[in-house]
């Protein structure tokens, strides 16, 4: 009787012991499927963040190159503005230049 019980202990200790093995290896699984995961996640939010940020970065070029173009053409239109208006003052100045010499 006494081997009896000390057989079935034993049995019931590799039993045990075999499922502490099972729960072991299968934590070890989910723990590097849940690393995989993890990875995998992390890379795909990277990518997401590098797309965003080169279409920020190509927006904000469009709107530089639009401003920039803006700014030229404002630039050309004043400088055109100034051009015509010291025509007009010089065209009076040589007038009344030319009016002191012939009156003179």
């Amino acid at each position: 009787m006494i081997t009896d019980s000390i057989k079935y202990i034993l049995a019931a200790e590799y039993e045990a012991n075999q499922v502490k093995l099972l729960v072991l290896n299968k934590s070890k699984e989910t723990i590097e499927q849940a690393s995989a995961d993890g990875e995998k996640s992390v890379a795909e939010s990277q990518s997401r963040a590098e797309n965003e940020i080169e279409q920020l970065r190509k927006t904000s070029d469009k709107k530089a190159m639009e401003a920039a173009t803006e700014l030229a053409s404002s630039t050309a239109n004043r400088l055109a503005t100034m051009r015509a208006r010291a025509d007009r003052r010089l065209d009076t100045v040589a007038q009344r230049i030319f009016e002191r010499i012939v009156s003179v």
